[in-house]
């Protein structure tokens, strides 16, 4: 993989959020993802990769493309073998309902670095360079917060910690709230806060909670990208998550795998807005066309790329828009 993969990887992640910003606002979660969905597949066919989606939408039988294993790419002799943990609009609810911080996301590494995580749950905690080290998923929330600002060289109370505002959340909350750290609960995208944590201008210092594995190894990849520190562990929901996980080679359901662990060797991160967030504008659209604002990343460098592109939709007929 080399700097001019990481530019064209952008391409695809744009016309993923240009689908799906199109129908943002309009309440139809399914239409927006079905979207994104088809215009990414689109997109991947114009890039020199021999590329296999390891994270996806999920089996092959459950959908008909982006499914975990299919083959995308031009696939020609010569072009990078490559493994692709993608989600073509990383907060659909957000989409649907005109929220912020929905995004498309591409993580792209050479094969058999990136974790084949089950579709089950993950317990995160994600921080940025300066609380690199500081953090420890077999300690307690009040102790990680403690380590991050001990490393921050700031107080607990001087920490932000984004959390998914959900109901197994409730004690971890309380926790939070009661070590003096403050808070900020988003609807839906742990993608985005998990990256939020690695760009100082955001405010936000901490990820914590439970949200999906898959969407774990896409953080990883993003965190690892900037210097950022990540840690997550399977938390199955049932016997058959536990039976899915052996079959994809994981039986240790107690093991802490680092963001090393997640997303190994040489990562490239590509992540465009949908709707405006922490760290990414939304799409903005204009007659005959719209402006899209992305993020790209490589572990290799820790080069970070801010591009904003102006669109021409007569020069793209095949997408659709």
């Amino acid at each position: 993989m080399d700097r001019n993969l990481a530019m064209e990887v952008v391409r695809v992640t744009e016309m993923a959020a240009i689908a799906s910003a199109r129908l943002m606002g309009r309440g139809g979660k399914n239409e927006s993802d079905q979207a994104a969905v088809d215009a990414m597949r689109r997109a991947f066919d114009a890039l020199q990769i021999n590329g296999t989606v390891v994270i996806g939408e999920g089996e092959r039988d459950e959908a008909p493309m982006l499914y975990i294993g299919e083959e995308v790419g031009r696939r020609h002799a010569d072009d990078p073998s490559v493994d692709i943990a993608l989600d073509p609009l990383e907060g659909t609810n957000l989409c649907a309902y005109g929220r912020p911080g929905a995004i498309a996301v591409v993580a792209m590494a050479d094969k058999g670095k990136l974790l084949n995580a089950p579709d089950t749950y993950m317990e995160k905690i994600a921080v940025g360079p300066r609380a690199r080290g500081a953090i420890d998923l077999r300690r307690s929330p009040t102790e990680n917060l403690r380590s991050i600002a001990e490393r921050m060289k700031v107080y607990v109370a001087d920490l932000t910690v984004i959390i998914l505002e959900r109901e197994r959340h409730v004690e971890l909350i309380k926790e939070v709230r009661a070590a003096g750290a403050r808070i900020r609960l988003i609807d839906d995208g742990d993608v985005a806060g998990a990256i939020a944590t690695c760009f100082e201008d955001t405010g936000v210092d901490v990820l914590m909670g439970t949200g999906g594995a898959p969407e774990g190894v896409i953080a990883a990849a993003a965190v690892r990208s900037v210097g950022g520190d990540m840690q997550g562990r399977l938390v199955p929901r049932n016997a058959e998550e536990v039976a899915r996980a052996a079959r994809m080679g994981i039986s240790d359901m107690s093991k802490i795998y680092s963001a090393e662990d997640l997303a190994s060797g040489d990562v490239m991160f590509a992540a465009t807005g949908v709707t405006s967030g922490d760290f990414l504008r939304g799409v903005r659209f204009f007659g005959g066309g719209c402006e899209t604002h992305s993020v790209v990343m490589r572990s290799k460098t820790g080069t970070v790329r801010f591009i904003q592109s102006r669109h021409k939709f007569d020069k793209k007929p095949g997408y659709n828009f």
